[in-house]
């Protein structure tokens, strides 16, 4: 096996840290080992421990609810029967555990594949449930998974805090380079949860390590993830759910390519492309959405095709193709309104980026090269503190 996962380094110990423990799961669809055996199943089949509770991130435990989608409680899984419960309901407050489901618990165990982008919210949802251990006396494990976008390379700046939101809630840059495990670590010093942190860290696994090299099949770990390819773009493209123009929901290639009814594809290509920006190309193309922005109306946009996956910076590309799109789009073009993330008051463009520079400096028809400015520099403080959380060589 080329890599091993925090969940197979456990099986292969046959789960000795929960030896005689009551336990509560964070899972998903993702959440299974190298033979595709669910952690659930696998809880619920080991001698010495009980599986007495199951938490459901944002999709929900079986991932099948799209982004934004509350998700209810189910009295009781279909296959073991045990109680499961929503972390992503329709507050803030429905964010966390509540007290109350702890109680009967000695331990909790997280075990979702993140993408590597702050937007996606497994990272939050792990985070404050840490909070919710840490009071409630209990201890934390993160199995370790890989981060498919990899673990060399930081991207982006840091969310102000007026920005903070599900999608932006700590210090963190929009390309992190760190794993679940790794963030926790981080994030329980930095934010003095006081979690009794374990991390089941991975096996085999370097910096340097690309999803292909891991041996692993991709698991979509949400409905629009459905490769390393989409996850690898998401950074930067995710932009686009703060405005009208599709991101491509709906579609075979969520996230890799983008339009709308009134963006003619061979202008916005030849626009992006005149930009020259580092390991990326982009290819006209039309498409029409199933669901979501447009569903059932033809769009034209562009295609994005990584040529270099060290030198593209998803972020920088995401801030260009939405500039490129209200430039081309003029009147037609519009950031989005309505609330986003239990936000309602901030747009929602402006808590993706963390800040009002970008859409402000947009708006002002600054170059691309002076919104993004100052964006390396802000990374600095966080690099110094993210060597110290680092666990892969």
């Amino acid at each position: 096996m080329a890599v091993r996962f925090g969940i197979d380094v456990w099986v292969k110990q046959k789960f000795r840290a929960l030896k005689g423990l009551r336990v509560g799961a964070i899972v998903n669809p993702t959440s299974v080992d190298a033979s595709f055996r669910h952690l659930v199943d696998l809880l619920h089949d080991a001698p010495n421990l009980t599986l007495s509770a199951l938490f459901g991130p944002e999709h929900g435990i079986r991932g099948e609810a799209q982004y934004m989608v509350a998700v209810g409680d189910v009295a009781r899984d279909r296959r073991t029967g045990v109680p499961v419960y929503s972390l992503y309901g329709s507050t803030f407050e429905s964010l966390s555990p509540k007290q109350a489901w702890l109680e009967n618990l000695d331990a909790l165990v997280f075990d979702i594949q993140d993408v590597g982008a702050r937007y996606y919210t497994y990272i939050y949802t792990m985070a404050l449930a840490m909070k919710a251990a840490a009071k409630a006396k209990l201890p934390f494990f993160v199995l370790d998974r890989p981060n498919p976008i990899g673990l060399d390379v930081v991207q982006g700046n840091l969310v102000g805090k007026k920005f903070r939101s599900f999608v932006g809630l700590y210090e963190l840059p929009n390309r992190h380079g760190m794993t679940a495990g790794e963030i926790a670590s981080l994030l329980n010093t930095t934010e003095r949860f006081g979690c009794d942190l374990h991390v089941v860290p991975c096996e085999g696994l370097k910096r340097s390590t690309t999803w292909a090299q891991t041996g692993r099949d991709f698991i979509s770990p949400s409905p629009n993830m459905p490769s390393p390819a989409t996850a690898l773009v998401y950074p930067g493209m995710c932009l686009g759910e703060g405005t009208n123009v599709s991101e491509g929901r709906g579609t075979c290639r969520p996230f890799e390519q983008f339009g709308a009814p009134w963006l003619k594809s061979h202008e916005v290509a030849e626009s992006l492309n005149a930009l020259h920006l580092p390991g990326v190309v982009f290819r006209p193309c039309s498409f029409t959405p199933t669901f979501d922005k447009f569903q059932g109306v033809s769009c034209e946009g562009a295609f994005l095709h990584v040529t270099d996956r060290r030198a593209f910076d998803p972020f920088v590309t995401g801030i260009a193709v939405f500039q490129t799109c209200r430039t081309l789009g003029g009147k037609d073009f519009a950031w989005r309104a309505d609330a986003y993330e239990f936000v309602d008051d901030i747009p929602a463009f402006d808590l993706l980026c963390g800040t009002s520079k970008v859409r402000g400096g947009i708006e002002a028809g600054w170059p691309l090269e002076r919104i993004v400015a100052g964006f390396a520099s802000e990374l600095r403080p966080f690099l110094a503190v993210r060597e110290q959380h680092l666990l892969y060589g």
